[in-house]
């Protein structure tokens, strides 16, 4: 038999959930903090499958299992957590792993390429408005941080502000970074490439 995918494995364990211990996790998953937030309507009146979707949508699949382990931890589904942690533990073993992604190329195989370039992403990013202007369309920025990082003096400060703040929220935030800097700062990415 085939192992259990990572969103198979959080889309059984929303499933086993109560309907009020459900309700629970997406109020915790509305709340969280960090970025990338998701809003109330990608969740309102959504069913286990849908949630699943979001999650693994705005993260990616190993970031979206991390996600879910600690919401329900929160929401004190601990057997749930513990059981959804163990089965996709075994069966990420099972997997054959996978080379870098593009995101990561130039860098070491475990960092992604932004990560990996921070210091010089800060100090020659200059074309930050365009970078910023996607980043917010793609949710991965909201409009209050937007605004704020917007009105930071030098480009050095903004690019701070966005490491500081919304790339926090993981690879998918950083991968749509990556996506933007090679797009409005092409060059640039090709010289780090080949570092």
């Amino acid at each position: 038999m085939a192992a259990k995918t990572m969103k198979k494995s959080i889309a059984d364990a929303l499933e086993d959930l109560s309907e009020q211990d459900f309700k629970k996790f997406c109020s915790a998953l509305r709340d969280r903090r960090e970025e990338p937030r998701i809003r109330r309507n990608r969740l309102e009146g959504k069913g286990f499958l849908e949630v699943t979707d979001v999650l693994v949508t705005t993260f990616t699949e190993p970031e979206a299992l991390r996600v879910a382990v600690e919401l329900l931890r929160e929401i004190d589904c601990n057997d749930v957590a513990k059981r959804l942690d163990e089965e996709t533990a075994v069966s990420a073993a099972a997997r054959p792993s996978s080379g870098a992604t593009g995101a990561e190329a130039g860098g070491c195989a475990d960092k992604h390429f932004v990560d990996t370039h921070k210091v010089q992403l800060i100090s020659r990013v200059s074309n930050i408005a365009p970078i910023l202007d996607e980043l917010l369309v793609k949710e991965v920025i909201h409009e209050e941080s937007y605004a704020k990082i917007r009105a930071l003096a030098t480009s050095q400060e903004k690019i701070r502000e966005l490491y500081a703040t919304s790339l926090k929220g993981g690879k998918t935030c950083k991968d749509h970074f990556y996506e933007s800097l090679k797009k409005n700062e092409p060059y640039l990415v090709k010289d780090l490439q080949g570092k």
